[in-house]
């Protein structure tokens, strides 16, 4: 699901009121636009793995879901907001409610060595590459 999108901003004169009301929504609620917040990442590699880092402050750990299909990673959750039903708010930036993020993973991994740890509220995934590179080992077959 790409939940990427853009505003009708056609001239330069034109001012931002368009992304002022699209800001003052409640972000809580599911919106025209998306039904899930998109999860923010980051995906590093080592020599033999790959890493990828979710922070989701305010997720409970029996919230989350992983998973894994070939070389495509999917998480999904919940963040339950901390304000009283009414609130009246200055800002609101943070998104609450459900989230998900799925990516193509950037090399082919072991799905049976993969481990997930959630600690202070960052998630991080730890895949090991598949040793795909290097020589294909050919067996002769004498006649």
């Amino acid at each position: 699901m790409n939940n990427n999108f853009s505003l009708p901003l056609n001239d330069a004169s034109e001012d931002f009121s368009i992304l002022a009301d699209f800001m003052k929504g409640n972000a809580s609620e599911p919106s025209a636009l998306s039904s899930e917040g998109q999860l923010a990442i980051d995906v590093a590699q080592t020599e033999s793995q790959v890493i990828v880092v979710a922070p989701m402050a305010g997720c409970k750990s029996e919230n989350l879901e992983l998973h894994l299909h070939n070389d495509v990673l999917t998480i999904r959750g919940e963040r339950q907001a901390p304000f009283q039903a009414g609130a009246e708010f200055f800002y609101k930036e943070c998104y609450w409610g459900k989230f998900s993020r799925t990516i193509v993973l950037p090399v082919e991994v072991k799905s049976e060595m993969t481990g997930a740890e959630f600690r202070n509220g960052i998630l991080t995934v730890t895949l090991q590459k598949a040793n795909t590179g290097g020589n294909i080992p050919i067996i002769i077959v004498e006649e």
